[in-house]
């Protein structure tokens, strides 16, 4: 299966867990890196990750959740590390499955902070039977407030508000817009107000937490690549490259 859905040159994102003694993650840190070759099945080699202009030399037998950016789409494996050495001055770090490869079902997701125009409003009690029945359906011309995006990941979004606030529990259609190949698209979701709080430095501003509740897959995959690029080009920036 590697073999058919992995290619060299492909992005993967390694992050680690640090189990703390009850088994609660504890601490956990993402690396990005490249494919750069497949071996066969099971065992692959990639680059050595760098971060800030430095090499990252990750442990021999640590093990890493590593989602691969394929063209295919985003898929999940837990792999080991199980040599690194250098070939032709490039460094590489040799790894190896531990679990199947698999569709991406991570349902926690890295946080990018970003400011983005974004509308919302409460869905009405149409729109909402059809969310509780996991169907899309939302209603045009309805009147929509604006707000702004100030992070954004695969499972959902933090905004901030102006005047007006949701209360926790709200399930609410949010409207933004994300560069995607050369153009802009439109994402509608639904999604249910996890957090509110009043921002005590900032009069009549409210900070909410949304977990997003009925969303395309295809649109979840867009919007962890766009993460991912982002990542990337401000890493470049701050490299000088």
């Amino acid at each position: 299966m590697l073999t058919k859905y992995v290619l060299p040159g492909e992005k993967v994102e390694l992050q680690t867990i640090e189990q703390s003694i009850l088994g609660a993650a504890s601490n956990k840190k993402a690396y990005t890196s490249k494919i750069f070759d497949i071996l066969d099945e099971e065992q692959f080699e990639i680059l050595m990750p760098m971060e800030q202009m430095k090499m990252i030399l990750l442990p021999v037998d640590g093990i890493y959740d590593m989602c691969f950016y394929t063209k295919n789409g985003l898929y999940q494996s837990n792999v080991r590390i199980v040599d690194r050495y250098k070939s032709n001055n490039i460094f590489i770090l040799l790894c190896e499955l531990t679990t199947p490869l698999r569709k991406y079902q991570r349902r926690e997701y890295y946080r990018f902070s970003c400011i983005l125009n974004m509308e919302a409003r409460l869905l009405d009690e149409e729109e909402l039977a059809a969310a509780d029945k996991n169907q899309i359906y939302y209603k045009d011309g309805l009147q929509t407030q604006k707000g702004t995006i100030v992070d954004i990941s695969g499972g959902g979004v933090r905004f901030v508000t102006k005047e007006y606030h949701y209360e926790v529990g709200d399930t609410i259609y949010l409207t933004y817009q994300l560069p995607l190949k050369n153009r802009m698209k439109t994402y509608e979701i639904a999604g249910k107000v996890l957090a509110m709080r009043k921002i005590p430095e900032k009069q009549g501003e409210y900070e909410h937490r949304l977990q997003y509740i009925n969303i395309e897959k295809t649109d979840r995959e867009e919007i962890i690549r766009y993460i991912f690029e982002e990542e990337r080009r401000n890493r470049q920036r701050r490299n000088g490259s």
